[in-house]
């Protein structure tokens, strides 16, 4: 099985690879800046580092380095600078979102491909009607106004609902919703929520960067989690505070 992993070199991405590498997954993985992959990674057999950015890759490029995956995962992400924030690219995950899985559409795979994708517990499921108080709801449309990277995560969201949806032939889908999120040396106890438990804005949870990377290498290496969650966008957060 082979698992194609976008944003590895970030620090929810480096986790994940290493997550699927000691499931004995075979990974790929896009980056801008290889050498900010941990070096033990970087002299892992099972791993192909293809040193690129996403918006320089033809159509030609991506069907062929989606080819023959399983799954893909995106743990794109904006920086948190002025320029990771409000410069180009702004639709980095929501295009990124839409490229590969129309890659994989074109790539013609024998089974639905799995994408997953990191989002975030700030990004409500319009598919069921998630209560939001008056107070969230000014909140995240101030949000939306002053942080293009909001905007950015809706928009890869809902490609997937609406576009890609729930009957698709070649891809199927789960989007990741972690709360705030914090480092750890390993993994813990965590609980998974098909809609948030308490308020990303005023009540917010904390999930560890690496509970995020375990629950997304199950859903990618386990059917009977994937076929929990496929078509949801399921919130995790660590043990006590959902």
């Amino acid at each position: 099985m082979t698992t194609l992993v976008v944003g590895a070199s970030g620090a929810t991405g480096r986790l994940l690879v290493a997550q699927l590498l000691e499931r004995g997954q075979r990974v790929k993985v896009i980056v801008r800046s290889p050498e900010k992959l941990p070096n033990d990674l970087k002299s892992h057999p099972s791993l192909s580092i293809f040193h690129a950015t996403l918006h320089e890759l033809s159509e030609d490029d991506l069907v062929q380095h989606v080819g023959g995956c399983t799954a893909i995962a995106s743990c794109l992400g904006h920086n948190l600078t002025l320029r990771g924030m409000y410069g180009p690219p702004r639709r980095l995950v929501a295009d990124a979102t839409q490229w590969l899985c129309e890659a994989a559409r074109s790539a013609r795979p024998p089974r639905p491909v799995k994408f997953v994708l990191m989002n975030s517990a700030g990004n409500p499921n319009p598919d069921l009607d998630e209560p939001i108080s008056v107070g969230q709801r000014c909140a995240i449309g101030l949000v939306r106004v002053l942080l293009p990277p909001h905007v950015d995560n809706e928009l890869a969201a809902d490609y997937l609902r609406t576009q890609v949806g729930q009957r698709a032939r070649a891809v199927e889908w789960v989007a990741v919703r972690p709360d705030s999120l914090i480092d750890a040396d390993e993994v813990t106890a965590y609980e998974v929520h098909p809609s948030p438990t308490r308020s990303a804005v005023f009540n917010a949870g904390k999930t560890s960067r690496i509970n995020v990377a375990h629950f997304m290498a199950e859903l990618i290496t386990n059917d009977a989690t994937w076929n929990q969650w496929k078509g949801q966008m399921p919130v995790i957060y660590n043990e006590g505070y959902a």
